[in-house]
């Protein structure tokens, strides 16, 4: 199952699991560590963490939930920031492990991080969420679980500054708003478009005419489905490669295998297109087959050419980006 970021108060969150940004104590502390306490019942958990005892930085520990959603919450403590020289990175990134090593040690199905170390205990919000980002990734290579990295608003969330400003420029230059598109051709002009397209279709029509219905049928273009595994061939990809890799669920995509007039999502299709790494013109074929294209009236669309042109096709990156400019996200 993917990674998906959402913007949520963490306590909330319908999931098995969700992770405490604990101390090394296990006393509720501020942030999201008091506002879990005091949802799941401050004085319940505190006696379940007390006979815990301790938990060591890295490391991570589990009690019930208690009155939360989630069954199950895992406290984990990451590390105080110091200038990144104390083996800050390697120790946030053994949170995320062990946490996740832990929630399927109890078969959970699906988890809720904060983004551990950000707060109070310094962490830089951008390299934070790459330490996040990269260790979730490594874990659902190899696992099924449904991930959510949940912040609780904009100024929690450590997208890149260099990387955020290099897109607003590139949509700044290739953005179209519908209502500014130039209809000003003269009326001449349009009536002679009209009439061109009317005799094309007239003799298109003509033509069909003359056709078998076997010769017409033999012209309908192959399915999404079809031309998405001759890409996932010719790209010489796995099928589990390829879901992974497009941030999806394994169950979507034996639905999409078994189903050969199956239509997904556009954002679905472009997150395939993302993982086989397609090109603009072979991107925009894929998309044909579903019946969707590329708009330069869609900030989305234009988002997603930027990466393209790029041939940045890291798709949790471009999540991140996304998500930083208020779109849906890819896969998921």
């Amino acid at each position: 199952m993917p990674l998906e970021i959402v913007r949520n108060d963490i306590t909330k969150m319908d999931v098995d699991a969700i992770v405490n940004a604990a101390n090394s104590e296990l006393h509720m502390g501020g942030g999201v560590c008091g506002a879990i306490f005091r949802a799941a019942g401050a004085l319940e958990l505190q006696e379940a963490c007390n006979e815990i005892g301790h938990c060591e930085v890295g490391e991570s520990v589990w009690t019930d939930g208690f009155q939360l959603q989630a069954k199950t919450i895992i406290h984990t403590v990451g590390p105080i920031w110091r200038g990144g020289s104390h083996d800050e990175e390697k120790l946030l990134h053994s949170c995320y492990v062990h946490s996740l090593e832990t929630a399927t040690s109890l078969n959970c199905e699906s988890i809720a991080f904060p983004l551990i170390s950000s707060g109070v205990y310094g962490y830089p919000k951008e390299q934070a969420l790459q330490v996040a980002i990269s260790a979730i990734h490594e874990f659902l290579m190899d696992h099924e679980m449904l991930v959510y990295l949940v912040v609780f608003d904009k100024q929690s969330f450590g997208f890149s500054e260099k990387l955020f400003n290099s897109i607003h420029q590139y949509i700044d230059e290739n953005y179209v708003e519908e209502h500014n598109l130039n209809y000003s051709r003269n009326r001449a002009e349009l009536q002679q478009e009209i009439q061109s397209q009317y005799h094309f279709e007239e003799e298109s029509l003509h033509e069909i005419k003359r056709k078998s219905l076997v010769d017409v049928l033999g012209q309908i273009d192959e399915s999404f489905s079809e031309r998405l595994f001759y890409y996932i061939d010719e790209k010489g990809m796995t099928d589990v490669a390829t879901y992974k890799k497009a941030n999806l669920d394994r169950r979507l995509f034996s639905k999409i295998r078994n189903s050969p007039d199956y239509t997904p999502l556009k954002k679905t299709a472009i997150a395939f297109a993302i993982a086989l790494e397609l090109d603009l013109d072979e991107t925009k074929d894929l998309l044909e087959k579903a019946g969707y294209t590329l708009s330069q009236s869609s900030k989305f669309d234009v988002i997603i050419q930027y990466f393209i042109k790029e041939e940045n096709y890291n798709i949790y990156e471009i999540n991140e980006a996304l998500f930083a400019f208020d779109q849906l996200l890819l896969g998921a």
